[in-house]
């Protein structure tokens, strides 16, 4: 779903920026904020397939970028003609809307114009954040996601889904989850397009799903019994602070259980002209690559 309350200043004045962002020369680096991560990584190679020099942001990367040392944020952006923004651990969280807002200040003081930010369906911290960074002048695109394919395969719920039990707090609620590769897809265009300047990009799969049917179906992909347990949000932040995780995690469950986002969003189509990958074909192909094998 595009902002489709735009006013036409707004517009202009976006116009203008796009027009300075698509004329940047292609041989200035594009910085990747997160490049290591789930969605970032896929940008990076994006970019790389079409012939843009990346520079690849993150605490273990060569350019080394951290969000709480803003000492690491001049030489990432030195040079630089755009930028993906992402920011760990979410933005939802305490701090995040400041970090945000500094950094798109700095960014553009120095010369970035474009930048494109990886945003929160349903957040309203999110949304706080998207505004401090569109306050700094920049040229931006707005993407917006709720929960990826990838948290069964990549990082959160990969061990309970080898494990064959995904014990989390989400009762019966349903979502449309998103694939990554739609997500770096919009990501990748918005940086090198003017023509995304200004759009707010919302993105979903193509079906609602609760988690009894995401264990459905990633039982049919793996030939194995995934089995999904309903679990308390107290018994969950307990498990989170038994595993060292922050138990703000758990709060992130309430953009599920509580209904909204459950509905479909067009924002791969608006930006792509084609529909977002089904989760039917992402557990298959993920299957195939034996990372749920048991």
């Amino acid at each position: 779903m595009n902002d489709t309350n735009d006013t036409m200043s707004h517009r202009t004045q976006h116009a203008a920026l796009s027009s300075a962002s698509a004329s940047s020369p292609a041989s200035a680096p594009i910085l990747v904020i997160g490049a290591t991560g789930k969605t970032g990584r896929r940008v990076v190679d994006r970019l790389r397939a079409l012939g843009r020099p990346v520079r690849a942001g993150s605490r273990s990367t060569g350019t080394r970028f951290v969000w709480e040392d803003e000492g690491t944020w001049q030489d990432a952006l030195d040079g630089a003609s755009a930028a993906y923004v992402t920011y760990y651990p979410d933005l939802a969280f305490p701090g995040a809307k400041e970090a945000v807002g500094r950094f798109a200040a700095f960014a553009v003081a120095r010369g970035v114009r474009r930048l494109v930010l990886l945003s929160g369906r349903g957040e309203e911290g999110a949304v706080a954040s998207e505004d401090a960074l569109k306050a700094s002048g920049c040229d931006w695109t707005v993407v917006r996601a709720n929960w990826f394919h990838q948290n069964f395969s990549e990082s959160f719920f990969l061990g309970p889904v080898r494990s064959g039990e995904l014990a989390l707090p989400t009762g019966d609620a349903v979502e449309p989850f998103v694939d990554a590769d739609d997500i770096a897809d919009v990501v990748a265009a918005a940086l090198t397009d003017g023509r995304h300047a200004g759009r707010t990009y919302e993105l979903s799969g193509p079906r609602l799903l609760s988690l009894h049917d995401v264990a459905r179906e990633l039982s049919a992909a793996t030939g194995r019994t995934i089995t999904y347990v309903p679990v308390g949000a107290g018994d969950y932040r307990a498990a989170l602070r038994e595993a060292g995780e922050p138990e703000e995690f758990a709060d992130l469950f309430n953009l599920i259980v509580d209904g909204r986002n459950a509905s479909v969003v067009h924002g791969v189509r608006e930006a792509l002209g084609r529909e977002p990958k089904d989760f039917s074909a992402y557990a298959r192909e993920t299957a195939a690559t034996g990372v749920w094998d048991a």
